[in-house]
């Protein structure tokens, strides 16, 4: 049992691809957390689809034992958390299991957006800062400069900065023994009484429910009765860990520390990311502080390709959302998809995410709809109505107005992009309301954006104007008004609701063109002509035909009079004429991603 004020809780946070896993890789190497014969580059990134991205999708615990300077032993847990925004929430929930963050910050490329943000996150949450700039072996590495940054943007002090190179180890020591002297120790409990807060879990098919917990007060123990405080239901505790950086067995789990805890929890609905656990034995009469609700941004359905699925996913997005808390989902259905269900991100790459882990690690097939955000429809009655889907859109004529989300976004460029990246700003219907110079060579916007023109291409576009140079971080900012209007896809001529999307008025004709287009690469060539239409209501805006694919019936006639071959002609022409309003129209899986890849002009 480690004393208390040995005991070390901190996070790793920082902008993508600022070296936070391989920071946490040389800590792991340097504390003898991790044999030198497992060691491998992003050892706490366990998913594969971590590994092949290069980024950090969920946080990962682990406990370390180091032995400082002052001959004492302590006790570090670490929390490595994701630097991309659509997993900001992961952050935040990490954050509050600690007492204290390394911000790492690379040399070379200076503040970041995600900084800023991940910075402000853990002041929030009253922590102490360390700051590390990373990568100062790298030819073009500006501490001096960085530093600077720092204290001017973020209002971190950065006298103590420490210099590190995480690729080659140098300066790692150093900061091992800042952790131990600038983070606090925890703090000791009010009361005797066990306050567990739950910040993450995991399905396990053989185990059940694995909860990762930080312990504020008390201890745990197998054996043990346990209540979760926000639903009153009680377990018996089977097994209790630490991360070492796998599961490792403890006999007990003592204040200050974080680990797991594996009870006789089946069902993964019924424990709630942010809940406090407790003992029967010794309950708390008051709950942790949990973390804030967090509100999907994006919405967009997901279906199985074959039905036979639909209940193979519904299992498998049950058991995502215990591990990723900032999902959602409720079951839907759509005329040309079928049963599935509608599903809230925080962003794109979080849409991205979720539907790749979906195909590797439950193996199934599926589809998303076009992506959408809530809107707010007032009604003529005085009623305010919330819209998810367009297919759920009231009828034009009792709408009074309609509102859409509106972000506060924070972009960092290149001064030589400035231009062009206004340009794109105010093409997306965007206000730039700030703008501050960090140094001679970078500029910060901060605009006002609608969510839905930055679901698609905006960030791509934003890298590729600025060479990849540019990085961009959001929040959430308010509702306004908008001219928005519903636009339906028609393929011979019925409504395919999965095409449908919200658009703004004056954006409706150039987008529906591009999609028409998009499709008519896409949807094979049928024995009858097929038209692509897009419509506002009942007035048809854009149209592309799929020709028919023709069978030469003439051809077996040698000579002869020509009334024989317009006879033929003739007979194709009723044949295609009783097809065409007959027919049916197969939309292939190609069409759909097509429609989400048309870039938005």
């Amino acid at each position: 049992m480690t004393e208390l004020s040995r005991i070390r809780n901190f996070s790793i946070i920082a902008h993508i691809d600022h070296g936070k896993s391989t920071l946490a890789d040389r800590i792991l190497q340097l504390t003898g957390a991790i044999e030198a014969r497992k060691m491998k580059e992003q050892v706490l990134d366990a998913m594969d689809l971590e590994r092949e991205r290069g980024i950090t999708i969920k946080a990962h615990p682990v406990s370390m034992k180091y032995k400082a300077k002052d001959g004492k032993e302590y006790l570090f847990n670490l929390i490595d958390t994701p630097g991309h925004v659509d997993f900001s929430y992961e952050v935040s929930r990490s954050l509050q299991a600690c007492e204290g963050a390394i911000l790492v910050v690379d040399a070379a490329q200076g503040v970041e957006a995600q900084t800023v943000s991940n910075a402000f996150l853990a002041s929030e949450h009253n922590l102490t800062v360390v700051p590390v700039l990373n990568k100062i072996e790298l030819p073009n590495a500006q501490p001096e400069l960085v530093a600077r940054q720092i204290e001017e943007l973020l209002a971190i002090d950065a006298t103590n900065c420490l210099q590190v190179s995480a690729k080659s180890g140098k300066g790692v020591a150093e900061l091992l023994e800042a952790i131990v002297e600038r983070i606090p120790a925890p703090k000791p409990a009010k009361d005797n009484a066990t306050r567990g807060l739950v910040f993450d879990s995991k399905y396990d098919a053989f185990r059940g429910v694995v909860v990762y917990m930080r312990l504020f007060s008390g201890h745990l123990k197998a054996g043990e009765k346990v209540r979760m405080m926000s639903t009153g239901q009680e377990y018996e505790i089977k097994e209790v860990g630490v991360f070492n950086p796998a599961q490792e067995v403890r006999k007990e789990l003592t204040e200050g520390t974080v680990g797991y805890v594996i009870a006789n929890i089946k069902d993964s609905s019924e424990i709630q990311i942010g809940d406090t656990m407790t003992t029967v034995r010794n309950p708390a009469g008051d709950a942790l502080p949990g973390f804030k609700e967090i509100h999907p941004m994006v919405f967009a359905g997901i279906y199985p390709i074959e039905t036979s699925d639909y209940e193979k996913l519904g299992k498998g997005l049950d058991k995502l959302r215990l591990n990723d808390a900032a999902f959602s989902y409720q079951a839907e259905s759509s005329v040309a998809l079928g049963f599935g269900f509608r599903c809230g991100f925080l962003g794109l790459l979080h849409m991205e995410i979720v539907q790749e882990r979906l195909r590797r690690e439950f193996d199934l097939d599926i589809i998303a709809s076009y992506p959408n955000v809530i809107y707010r429809v007032k009604l003529r009655n005085g009623e305010t109505l919330e819209i998810d889907n367009p297919t759920y859109l009231p009828d034009p004529t009792v709408i009074e107005s309609m509102e859409e989300p509106f972000i506060k976004a924070t972009i960092i460029t290149p001064t030589v992009c400035l231009g062009d990246m206004m340009q794109l700003v105010m093409e997306k219907r965007g206000e730039i309301t700030h703008t501050d110079s960090i140094d001679a060579t970078r500029v910060m916007l901060t605009c006002d954006l609608p969510l839905n023109e930055v679901l698609i291409d905006f960030y791509d576009r934003l890298k590729s104007i600025s060479r990849g140079y540019a990085s961009m971080d959001y929040e959430y900012a308010d509702y306004r008004l908008s001219d928005l209007v519903k636009m339906d896809i028609m393929i011979h001529s019925e409504p395919v609701d999965a095409f449908s999307s919200m658009v703004h008025r004056s954006k409706a004709i150039p987008r529906g063109r591009q999609m028409c287009a998009s499709l008519k690469d896409v949807i094979p060539k049928q024995a009858f002509s097929v038209a692509i239409q897009a419509a506002l209501g009942g007035k048809i805006i854009a149209r592309e035909t799929i020709q028919a694919y023709r069978k030469d019936v003439t051809a077996k006639c040698y000579g002869g009079d020509i009334s024989r071959k317009r006879k033929l002609l003739e007979r194709q022409k009723e044949g295609k004429k009783k097809m065409k309003s007959i027919g049916k129209v197969n939309i292939p899986q190609e069409a759909f991603i097509a429609v989400l890849k048309t870039k938005q002009e």
